[in-house]
């Protein structure tokens, strides 16, 4: 029998075991703190670095941007204008066939220069030959037939004075009378009848004259062939709708320019305007010229006036066709601000320039008067003095605080 007060071997190892538990479940306990106060620590470190990262961003943002400006200044000088053109000539005609027939001869080519009345090409006609040898005898013919009618008057004139003498004393009968008188009148009509047929017959035979005139085909004015459209051979054409055309002919001493001025500058160039053209295939050539005309009237679609400016070129240099600018001095009406097209933003509120006012920026509404590419000229939006931001950042806005920079 055991003792109550002395335990037996089995429940001693129960107890260690026991204690061993507790023991391994304090160290477990102990561990999971420490691990948890680990990963705390290591949130709120980086909870600390996001913290000041963003204080920095903060602080950064919150610095005024740094911004180059201009101070502008009201250009009242008179401005340059250029404006594209083109070169045509002063006169230019296409020659038509005026004579049926063939080409018996041709003298010129393009490219040839020639005189007023200078004989290009020669038509041979023979029908229109033949034709004017006819009404030159019929004119002939004519011209018989009315002297025989005049003599015919003549001649009953005569017998008609005669036969009133007669009449009168009572040797001839009053029938008698007034048939002569009734054959001198018939007499008088058929003369003028034979007149009027002359008259047809000669206006007939100087059409032809004129026709077979057109067999030397001749230029109406000094100038250039610029095309050649027959040769020896071939056959021309007189019709009105149908006629061939056999050459083009340009007066080039003088060319003109047509250019479209725009509205703002339509008051101060008019008739007389002098102007300087030039040619970019011919750098360093200047070429003088002035307004000649004006069509005192703007197209509607492009509020532009159309132009003409003749250009002299008496060495005949510059061709028909070639492209130019024309430049003219104009004075201005109003001053004109120009600022560098870096400066000019655009976006949904249309163009507008940031200017710098006591360290903040104002964005205005600008209206352009000209652009260049490099510069713009403003005529509503800025005065004289204002300072305007070159390059503005994307972000600007109106009221920003800026800081200026040197240059």
């Amino acid at each position: 029998m055991r003792d109550p007060d002395f335990p037996s071997g089995g429940a001693t190892i129960d107890r260690d075991r026991e204690e061993a538990r507790h023991r391994l479940a304090r160290r477990l306990g102990l561990g999971t703190l420490v691990a948890v106060a680990i990963m705390v620590a290591i949130g709120a470190w980086g909870a600390f670095e996001r913290h000041e990262e963003a204080l920095a961003t903060t602080a950064h943002v919150a610095e005024a941007p740094h911004v180059r400006t201009l101070s502008v200044k009201a250009n009242g000088q008179p401005r340059a204008l250029s404006l594209p053109g083109t070169m045509e000539p002063y006169t230019a005609a296409t020659i038509f066939a005026r004579a049926t027939g063939y080409v018996a001869r041709r003298d010129v080519d393009f490219g040839s220069q020639v005189k007023q009345g200078q004989v290009l090409a020669v038509i041979a006609a023979p029908d229109l030959d033949q034709q004017l040898a006819q009404a030159k005898a019929q004119v002939a013919q004519t011209e018989a037939s009315l002297g025989q009618a005049q003599a015919q008057a003549t001649l009953q004139g005569a017998t008609n004075d005669r036969t009133k003498v007669l009449v009168s004393e009572g040797w001839q009968t009053r029938q008698q009378g007034d048939t002569d008188a009734l054959t001198l009148r018939a007499d008088l009509a058929a003369v003028k009848v034979a007149q009027a047929n002359l008259e047809a017959q000669k206006a007939n035979l100087s059409r032809l004259e004129q026709l077979t005139g057109f067999e030397q085909v001749t230029a109406p004015f000094d100038g250039t062939i610029t095309n050649r459209q027959i040769d020896v051979g071939n056959l021309v054409s007189a019709d009105s709708n149908s006629g061939t055309p056999m050459f083009a002919i340009e007066r080039s001493d003088v060319l003109r320019v047509q250019i479209y001025v725009p509205q703002d500058a339509v008051f101060t160039l008019g008739d007389g305007t002098q102007a300087e053209v030039t040619v970019p295939e011919m750098p360093g050539r200047i070429f003088t010229g002035k307004v000649s005309r004006t069509a005192a009237a703007l197209a509607t679609d492009s509020r532009t006036q159309l132009t003409q400016v003749d250009v002299v070129n008496p060495d005949g240099v510059l061709r028909s066709g070639l492209y130019c600018l024309v430049n003219f001095t104009l004075p201005r009406s109003v001053p004109a601000i120009t600022v560098p097209s870096q400066a000019v933003i655009f976006n949904k509120s249309g163009l507008t320039v940031a200017v710098v006012v006591d360290g903040k920026v104002q964005l205005r509404p600008i209206d352009l008067a000209q652009d260049d590419g490099a510069t713009v000229e403003v005529k509503t939006g800025l005065k004289d003095g204002d300072q305007v931001v070159l390059s503005p950042p994307v972000n600007i806005t109106d009221g920003m605080a800026v800081t200026v920079v040197a240059g």
